[in-house]
């Protein structure tokens, strides 16, 4: 798999904020992705050496349009901790 396609977003929420204090970042990836292809991309992007990689499956939401109800698509979520001494400048606000 490309290493472009993998990553799509960045999540930044408040847990997320949390988590990158302490080493750990999170982002929308694409879903046949696996933890090897992950690591690998974010070490590709950010030039920073990957320690561990959790991921999960987001279900969509159920989201009424009128009457009819209509559901948003999943999507999978990956916590990439990082080496000690690492950080990724697109989550500390430079």
């Amino acid at each position: 798999m490309q290493n472009v396609r993998i990553l799509k977003r960045p999540i930044v929420t408040e847990k997320s904020t949390i988590l990158g204090e302490t080493g750990r970042y999170v982002f929308e990836v694409d879903k046949s992705a696996s933890k090897h292809d992950i690591a690998r991309a974010v070490e590709w992007a950010f030039d920073v050496k990957v320690v561990k990689v959790n991921t999960m499956k987001v279900p969509g939401k159920v989201k009424r349009y009128g009457r009819r109800p209509s559901k948003q698509p999943d999507w999978k979520k990956a916590i990439v901790s990082l080496a000690a001494g690492d950080s990724i400048q697109l989550f500390e606000g430079a």
